[in-house]
């Protein structure tokens, strides 16, 4: 036995698998919440804040908010029907009860978020009491902040800059200068309620603080509820393709931060790609190369005002100029990013380093101008204009892609080893251009057509003549190799190449022959500059088994997309990556890049369904398809 914050807990309790993890969220921040009912991760008030509760990174001083039986029970989890609230069933011989975790919702709720955290216990049957311990640590664990009551009676924590308030109709006591605990005890119809909300500090004793607030949070669990369902309602798709769909698109959508449009890629940070290795990088933040496939995966499923609120916010994060355009920015647009490792926090599973910012901020990764050119014909096949700014802006892009697209990158997967010249990047800068001309053709645009089909032109006979292994018939990772690299399995969703092309069709074999392991596909094999292997990578798992859908081999992507769905929790919730071998999640958690392709390989799988409801069969959620791919060479 170790002891950890007050309470002794046994060695195989700690740290659980990541799938033991359920993620609530209100689109401004996120909470993880383990099997044992322990909030272990939550940042406030913003997904790329500093946390509230971290013990995920570190058991003995990250914090947590825990509410449990005191007693051996059996439970079992689910969410409600059409939510992203998480319901617990516990059974003991004395009774049953059950305890609803959500951030509170509401209309209007993007400039006015609640900023609330609401945990509820309910008697279902008998009697059953609970162990309520909260321990917030902020500053990632570096902060034990002062907890006491302030003039409304209320409890009150705060340190550094950052100030909670605890509401509910629980007898919370002191345990400590540090700590909250109570005892509850529920029968048949009762119900109890904690809360936690994000006030800055100095709020904490104003009219924001008034104990009037407690009898509230029966009314927000309502008015949540049928947020997430008037939400979920806006949902097309096959019924063929199954709930876990709309299980991904709330994850999408709960990785959203609503003021702005942006999207994370995942609410957490440095949890490892390889277990007790150095793979560890912070995801709080939005990548346009996600966020683009997210929000068209979104669109595949009938939600524009998502892909409308991020063009946008990439408008904004970039001033509009091609040159100041970057592949990472903080959720507010904040182009600051900078990577730096907490030494003092142990890691997942003491993996090390943890990390806050990334450093593939400042990288140059030249998919990104093709990614907003994708983007951007999307919109324009859904009916939509593209303003004078919004063209000046394109045209710089694609000005851009023509001036570097002979330079080596870092390419999609943000390599620390020297850059090269990829041959998915090259093929995102040929969408830039071909899309470039699309849109002045087809809106009557303003461009030099004539040297952008040049330069078109110039760039895919470079491909096809340095990006090909001609012995083999295949497409590789990088001029001048024969390496195979997972990202090629995108290549027809931007039109580069049909799916039914030989070389796509021998490319796609052969991954699944030589980057394969136990059923799963890793994204490369080839040296990175980082030290160790990792897991199996899920999306690219779903890729493969989109790929092979749209190519006619319907059992073989059947295989693949199953084998991939395996790996969820049991909530439905992905990570980055696999280990096969452990059978255990790795990565980032829960991923946006993962949930997305999911989506994807869904509605591939049920092309002839999804057509029915307007969603042509030849699109995917990760890209246009590969239909118009002669009109555009």
């Amino acid at each position: 036995m170790r002891k950890s914050q007050g309470m002794s807990v046994p060695d195989s309790q700690q740290y659980p698998s990541l799938g033991d993890y359920a993620l609530i969220g209100d689109c401004h921040s996120a909470a993880l919440i383990s099997r044992a009912g322990s909030i272990d991760w939550c940042c406030l008030p913003r997904f790329d804040s500093d946390s509230v509760f971290g013990r995920l990174l570190d058991w003995e001083q990250g914090g947590y908010f825990e509410v449990r039986p005191d007693v051996h029970c059996t439970s079992k989890r689910e969410y409600l029907p059409g939510t992203l609230m998480l319901v617990t069933h516990y059974r003991s011989r004395a009774g049953e009860a059950r305890v609803v975790d959500f951030f509170a919702m509401r209309e209007g709720g993007r400039h006015r978020p609640r900023r609330e955290l609401v945990r509820m216990i309910e008697g279902v049957r008998g009697r059953m009491r609970f162990d309520v311990r909260i321990l917030p640590r902020f500053d990632f664990g570096e902060v034990r902040p002062w907890i006491h009551r302030n003039g409304h009676g209320t409890h009150v924590a705060v340190g550094g800059n950052t100030g909670l308030l605890f509401l509910g109709d629980m007898n919370l006591v002191s345990a400590g200068e540090h700590a909250l605990c109570a005892e509850v005890e529920v029968t048949r119809g009762e119900r109890r309620h904690v809360a936690v909300q994000f006030v800055a500090p100095q709020a904490l004793d104003s009219e924001l603080a008034k104990p009037e607030e407690q009898a509230q949070l029966a009314a927000h669990y309502k008015e949540t509820h049928a947020w997430w369902q008037a939400w979920a309602a806006r949902l097309h798709y096959p019924p063929q393709a199954g709930t876990g769909v709309v299980r991904s698109a709330m994850v999408l959508k709960a990785l959203t931060y609503a003021p702005t449009g942006a999207i994370v890629a995942a609410p957490t940070t440095s949890l490892p790609e390889k277990v007790g290795g150095q793979r560890n990088w912070d995801y709080r933040y939005s990548w346009v190369r996600d966020s683009v496939f997210t929000v068209r995966a979104l669109s595949a499923l009938g939600l524009e005002a998502e892909a409308t609120a991020f063009g946008q916010f990439i408008m904004r994060s970039a001033a509009g100029n091609a040159d100041d355009l970057q592949v990472i920015y903080a959720v507010d647009g904040k182009r600051r990013v900078q990577e730096f490792a907490l030494e003092q926090l142990q890691g997942w599973r003491s993996s090390r380093p943890v990390r806050i910012g990334n450093a593939a901020a400042k990288q140059f990764q030249a998919d990104i101008y093709g990614l907003i050119l994708e983007l951007s014909w999307r919109w324009s096949e859904r009916d939509r204009g593209v303003s004078d700014a919004g063209w000046r802006f394109l045209v710089e892009l694609v000005e851009r892609a023509i001036a570097r697209w002979r330079e080596p990158d870092r390419g999609i997967w943000e390599v620390r080893s020297r850059p090269r010249h990829f041959v998915h990047s090259k093929v995102m800068c040929w969408s830039a251009i071909a899309r470039g001309i699309a849109l002045a053709e087809r809106q009557g645009l303003d461009a030099p057509l004539a040297r952008w089909r040049r330069e078109r032109d110039l760039l895919r006979a470079t491909i096809e003549r340095r990006g090909v292994d001609h012995r083999r018939g295949v497409f590789v990772r990088s001029f001048g190799t024969s390496e195979l690299d997972a990202s090629l399995l995108l290549l027809p969703s931007v039109q580069f190449v049909a799916y039914e092309d030989e070389r796509m069709r021998r490319t796609a074999a052969a991954i699944h022959r030589e980057l394969s392991a136990d059923g799963m596909v890793v994204r490369y094999r080839s040296e990175d500059g980082l030290k160790g292997r990792e897991g199996a990578f899920i999306a690219c798992t779903f890729w493969l088994a989109e790929c092979f859908a749209r190519q006619g081999r319907k059992r073989d992507a059947r295989q693949l997309f199953a084998r991939a769905e395996r790996c969820a929790s049991d909530l439905g919730l992905f990570s980055e990556e696999y280990d096969p071998r452990q059978r255990e999640l790795l990565g980032n958690y829960p991923q946006g890049l993962t949930h997305l392709s999911h989506i994807s390989a869904a509605l591939a799988l049920n092309a002839t369904a999804a057509t029915r409801l307007g969603v042509p069969a030849h699109r995917s959620a990760t890209g246009a398809g590969a239909g118009a791919a002669s009109v555009l060479r």
